[in-house]
């Protein structure tokens, strides 16, 4: 009569997914019903992106591609004696007072006291990379040109790998993230190359116009580019398309060679990659349930 009744309040009791209750009296710990995978959900989490908006977004990759690009031609230029330290200083200042300029535009953030501080900090930053030029001149003089070759092409490779492409290397004013350790790490690649080809002009003017060009693209570029962008997306892509436009037309002076190596680059970065993205999308399977873990949720109240 016991077990009967025992029986009869088992089978009419129902079973509860809960998280931490314990045993439920008459089931099992592993017992799941014939409701368990009604809550399954697939690909809850996957995101369906749009081929426009992916190309769109790879101009950014595509437009510092172009701006490392242009920095080599300069060091390939100033090596070969074909700019003058004249040119180089002037393109210095020219690239120092457009940066501002922009930035004087598009930050939202930017007020006279943030511009004065910066003034401040690069006057400084520019004296003491004057006075340790000459340190710089001599720095790589006992090793092999071929040595210093490999080496910066190995720290501009590394530069670009672990680039930021959606951020800035300094703080943007107004930003509430800082850069990442791998943004520092690729900024910090950017500088030792810059030094060990500066080491190897023949004037200490010229060293200190190639460190200071460089240390302005590597610095405040991404941060130019970044502002740009987030004033006005339009004006980001024509500057990107006219940068690209611009580059490749330099390159192809230089070496034919190169021109085809860089037009193959821009256009695996803003077409394939894009359309491969796309593709492998379809590929992708995700499955979420009542098995994953829970998620507490507490109500306070006052």
């Amino acid at each position: 009569m016991e077990n009967s009744i025992t029986r009869r309040t088992s089978t009419q009791r129902r079973w509860r997914k809960v998280a931490y209750g314990g045993m439920q009296p008459g089931f099992d710990d592993n017992h799941t019903d014939e409701t368990f995978l009604e809550e399954m959900v697939m690909n809850a989490n996957v995101v369906k992106r749009d081929m426009l908006k992916v190309m769109l977004d790879s101009v950014s990759i595509s437009q510092y591609l172009c701006i490392v690009a242009l920095v080599v031609l300069v060091w390939t230029y100033t090596l070969s004696s074909t700019i003058t330290e004249k040119f180089l200083l002037v393109l210095d200042v020219t690239l120092l007072g457009s940066g501002f300029f922009v930035l004087l535009l598009t930050a939202k953030m930017l007020s006279f006291n943030l511009l004065l501080n910066y003034a401040i900090k690069i006057s400084f930053f520019t004296t003491g990379l004057y006075v340790l030029s000459p340190i710089y001149h001599t720095l790589t003089r006992s090793i092999s040109s071929d040595s210093i070759l490999a080496l910066t092409t190995s720290l501009v490779i590394l530069h670009l790998f672990l680039h930021n492409y959606s951020g800035s290397t300094v703080k943007a004013p107004g930003a509430l993230e800082s850069p990442t350790l791998t943004s520092n790490i690729s900024l910090n690649a950017s500088i030792v190359a810059s030094l060990l080809i500066a080491s190897r002009l023949p004037s200490r003017l010229l060293v200190f116009g190639v460190i200071l060009f460089s240390l302005q693209v590597f610095l405040f570029a991404p941060l130019v580019t970044y502002c740009l962008k987030k004033y006005s997306f339009r004006l980001h892509l024509w500057f990107s398309f006219v940068l690209m436009g611009t580059t490749l037309g330099c390159v192809y002076k230089l070496h034919k060679l190169l021109f085809v190596f860089l037009l193959g680059m821009l256009v695996f970065v803003n077409l394939v990659c894009p359309y491969w993205l796309i593709r492998i999308q379809e590929y992708k399977f995700e499955i979420n349930g009542p098995w994953d873990e829970a998620k507490l949720c507490f109500n306070i109240t006052d």
